[in-house]
């Protein structure tokens, strides 16, 4: 990849890739505060602006990486702080926040499908100077978002899908699963090495994209 390739490439993605990782965590905190949690918003971290979430390491150098080595695309932001222990209900509001990343992921996806639907709109219309980076844009958006989503939704603590899975497990059975937290970083860097994790998300990406393509017409690029 050229110097102006990873240039291009860089700006395109740069804005889904903060956005789809603020909003994630930014999901967190808003879903704890209406539980009864305001952890998060006495530390500021309610705010929409990226510079609060924004990770050195999650959101920049490792994205940035995965581009110019041409791998899937992902990334994280420091995490939303939430005492369990002031929710309502813990056990089921743990699951419920811990949900509430993915789901604002998946609503992402759509608004980045409505941005790519007008992209094409605009190309239509012969006006490129729109159409190309609102395309690209989109595409990139609806791709990290849907990775972001099944990729935190995999049932391995401390994923947010391992929150959720011992939010709903029998008590005995979910203090067994969070045994597994402090090893979970080093299974999904093995996964990720050994192209497992690219095996699942590959399939349910297919699915889920499919479907969000179809739904806005959009052409697969």
């Amino acid at each position: 990849m050229t110097l102006d390739q990873i240039i291009q490439t860089i700006s395109i993605w740069i804005l889904p890739v903060l956005f789809a990782v603020t909003l994630h965590e930014a999901a967190h905190g808003y879903a704890a505060k209406r539980l009864g949690d305001t952890t998060a918003q006495m530390l500021g971290r309610l705010s929409l602006n990226p510079l609060r979430h924004v990770d050195p390491i999650g959101t920049v150098v490792v994205p940035l990486a995965l581009l110019v080595l041409g791998g899937f695309i992902f990334g994280w932001a420091k995490p939303v702080p939430v005492n369990f222990n002031n929710l309502k209900h813990p056990r089921r509001d743990m699951a419920l926040v811990a949900a509430a990343g993915p789901m604002a992921n998946l609503a992402m996806a759509l608004f980045w499908a409505l941005v790519m639907k007008l992209g094409l709109d605009f190309a239509s219309s012969g006006n490129d100077f729109f159409a190309v980076p609102l395309t690209l844009m989109g595409q990139a958006g609806i791709s990290i978002n849907l990775i972001l989503m099944i990729l935190n939704l995999l049932p391995l603590p401390p994923l947010d899908g391992g929150r959720v899975l011992s939010g709903l497990l029998p008590p005995a059975w979910s203090d067994r699963l969070d045994r597994i937290e402090p090893y979970g970083l080093i299974i999904l860097v093995i996964l990720l090495m050994t192209h497992v994790l690219s095996m699942i998300i590959g399939p349910i990406y297919a699915v889920i994209g499919g479907g969000i393509y179809n739904l806005f017409g959009l052409p697969h690029l």
